[in-house]
């Protein structure tokens, strides 16, 4: 392996919001689902994410936390924040990746459509009634096909804003350096986003303007409630887990309006995934997602996908396409990625048909 040097602008710190982070390298959120059924964040969850903070990650994301009792949970066994029991089980888990030198977003999600384990409701809430694509994900107990979903009333609109507002509340007053808004993937504020999955003939459907209406709102909501000193950002992707070829009807110009949007909100940041992060957005020799993030927002970028490639991390943040990045897979197969990458140590590789089973002991971070 070359060794990158010190000096690498992957290894500066770096503001984001109201944070000071000491490099510029994060873990992103992965489903997990070892929480409790009552959706409380456990020990073996703390020593899982604090484990990436003492391999010199400079902060981590958490999985993907559900927001309100009512539609917004997608697996069994998933955390939550939707009161006070579940906000004292993650201060634990806070505290420890403190401890450990890093610091720690929570991300927030609304599975909508895409629920497949919801302990408060046996339907699910989407933008119209739109039987997803695909088929649920088996390993985190899905069986079947998805449901069709009821389509959210102005009610529920109003009541997914306030999931997300009351869950950032509890996520800053247990330590949290910040919460990141899951608005990609396929998962409810993505579902808005979508053309064939937002049926609506409403202000939230239609034009690229109406649908991301939902994502601005919650956006705006979510800084007004928690104030400037808190850091809030936000996941955008194209595409999702149930429809990994999607891209934006509209092209630059979906992404000019979606990221411009979001650009006024007062997020600090925005959190971009494509499979490569790297490649063109839509034709060849266009620019990358990631850069038209930076071009229409404003804000600070991060970029993920496919960059456990010391090289590629590196080259992507020296370009200033991009200002930090997370790591999935190249996470979990190195949880102290950033140390042997400064090091010049040898990394590990995450085989494609493995990955890190949730139930597995931690202290040994079993690939299996």
């Amino acid at each position: 392996m070359v060794k990158l040097v010190q000096k690498n602008k992957l290894f500066e710190p770096v503001n984001v919001g109201y944070n000071f982070l000491k490099n510029r390298v994060g873990v992103a959120p992965m489903t997990r689902t070892s929480a409790t059924p009552e959706g409380l964040a456990t020990e073996q969850m703390a020593e899982y994410y604090a484990s990436f903070a003492r391999g010199g990650f400079g902060f981590v994301i958490t999985e993907g936390t559900y927001t309100d009792q009512l539609y917004s949970q997608c697996y069994f066994n998933q955390p939550g924040l939707i009161n006070e029991e579940q906000a004292i089980a993650w201060k634990k888990v806070v505290d420890t990746v403190h401890e450990a030198d890093a610091a720690i977003i929570v991300q927030l999600e609304h599975a909508g459509a895409l629920s497949q384990g919801n302990r408060f409701s046996s339907h699910n809430l989407a933008p119209s009634e739109v039987q997803p694509k695909g088929d649920p994900l088996a390993f985190y107990g899905g069986v079947d096909k998805f449901p069709t979903p009821i389509a959210a009333t102005k009610q529920d609109i109003e009541q997914v804003i306030q999931g997300f507002v009351e869950s950032a509340i509890r996520a800053k007053a247990v330590g949290f350096d910040g919460v990141e808004i899951h608005g990609a993937n396929g998962y409810l504020l993505d579902q808005f986003l979508t053309d064939y999955t937002n049926e609506r003939s409403d202000e939230y459907g239609g034009s690229t303007e109406n649908r991301v209406r939902l994502l601005i709102e919650v956006s705006s909501a979510v800084r007004k409630a928690v104030g400037p000193n808190f850091t809030v950002g936000i996941r955008i992707s194209q595409a999702k887990v149930n429809d990994y070829i999607h891209k934006w009807g509209g092209g630059e110009a979906d992404a000019k309006v979606i990221f411009g949007g979001l650009g006024q909100t007062g997020l600090d940041y925005i959190h971009v995934t494509e499979y490569k992060a790297w490649k063109p957005a839509f034709e060849e020799n266009e620019p990358s997602l990631v850069q038209l993030a930076k071009r229409f927002s404003g804000k600070i970028v991060i970029a993920n996908g496919q960059l456990e490639d010391p090289l590629k991390a590196s080259e992507i943040i020296t370009d200033d396409k991009a200002d930090l990045v997370t790591l999935g897979k190249g996470a979990l197969a190195n949880h102290d990625w950033v140390t042997k990458v400064k090091e010049g140590k040898l990394l590990a590789e995450m085989r494609e048909d493995k990955i890190l089973r949730p139930d597995a002991t931690i202290k040994n971070f079993e690939i299996l």
